[in-house]
């Protein structure tokens, strides 16, 4: 299974609710701190294709977006097998 690696920075509650969502999938997950001005913060931006908000949530190379991305994802009943569980 591909790796899951969140962006966040502290002090963000999208952060916060994205992190929730993953720990409620009981799944194994890197979160990387990137505050802005950081190099990780210019790695989830070059990962991401040029988003510049965190979170953002990767499975290996594949983006899943951010906060609002992964609560659609939720909704539409397509997270668990975005995130290798389905």
């Amino acid at each position: 299974m591909p790796a899951i690696e969140i962006y966040t920075q502290p002090g963000c509650p999208y952060c916060v609710r994205a992190v929730q969502l993953l720990r409620s999938k009981n799944v194994a997950f890197q979160e990387i701190n990137a505050p802005r001005g950081t190099p990780e913060r210019q790695q989830a931006y070059d990962r991401s294709g040029g988003s510049t908000t965190v979170p953002q949530v990767f499975v290996g190379e594949k983006v899943l977006g951010g906060c609002d991305d992964l609560m659609r994802l939720e909704r539409q009943g397509k997270l668990d097998e975005a995130l290798g569980l389905a």
